[in-house]
């Protein structure tokens, strides 16, 4: 949800179709969905807290941390741990609740301090019921979406790190709804998503990506998307 457009995207990602309205949200609509099948083992580990709070995260230690790694400066990797660093250190929108956790441990005592209490907390994800056989491809929603009725929320998005880094956020209640949609895919493979409709997007850069994916400027519509597998979303219910 936090990539912009860069000048020389001429193409679109496939990736990014994870967009859709608010007016998809119905049994038997169709939709081109991008859900990688890519083996989890093969992602960034998890570190304990431990361990993490030895190795500095920050954007002006750049420098020392591309060296840590063992990364050229103008490598891919060097150049996505910038993105991610500066990501995680933009200030939060009004009304939002922003932070990065680089830990499980630092994820949890974040969202439970964002919460102000963990009776009701509960995490969801994306399930693969049956595991789809292409990245992209149609999916069709084939029952009626379920409402989750969460308090709050906040969703963990994975982030390009040499270890595991979620960039994590939520904003009032108000301004975001929650379902769980059950897709089904034109070449095989069943979906248990969740997706997340943001009410209120005004706030939002016009660089964003989804309105160059959707065709929909800032505060026109409710933007929507679904969560990858890896992706979590802690809820107060």
């Amino acid at each position: 949800m936090i990539k912009e457009i860069q000048p020389n995207d001429h193409v679109m990602d496939p990736s990014l179709n994870v967009f859709f309205t608010h007016n998809d949200l119905k049994k038997g609509k169709k939709l081109p969905i991008y859900f990688s099948s890519k083996d989890p083992s093969t992602s960034p580990h998890i570190l304990s807290r431990e361990e993490v709070n030895s190795i500095p995260f920050s954007s002006s230690q750049l420098t020392h941390l591309i060296d840590f790694f063992a990364f050229s400066e103008d490598s891919p990797q060097a150049k996505a741990m910038e993105y991610t660093l500066t990501q995680c250190e933009l200030a939060p929108l009004k009304g939002e609740a922003r932070f990065c956790a680089t830990s499980l441990e630092s994820m949890l005592d974040s969202t439970i301090d964002i919460f102000k209490s963990k009776i009701g907390m509960k995490v969801l994800s994306t399930t693969h019921l049956v595991k789809p056989s292409l990245d992209l491809q149609n999916y069709t929603i084939i029952e009626e979406p379920t409402e989750i009725f969460a308090e709050k929320m906040i969703g963990c998005h994975t982030m390009p790190y040499p270890y595991a880094v979620y960039y994590c956020h939520g904003q009032e209640k108000k301004n975001v709804r929650l379902f769980e949609i059950l897709l089904e895919g034109e070449n095989g493979g069943n979906v248990k998503a969740i997706g997340a409709c943001h009410m209120d997007t005004s706030q939002w850069d016009h660089n964003h990506v989804s309105f160059k994916v959707l065709k929909m400027k800032p505060g026109s519509s409710p933007v929507c998307h679904f969560f990858p597998e890896d992706n979590l979303v802690w809820v107060l219910l």
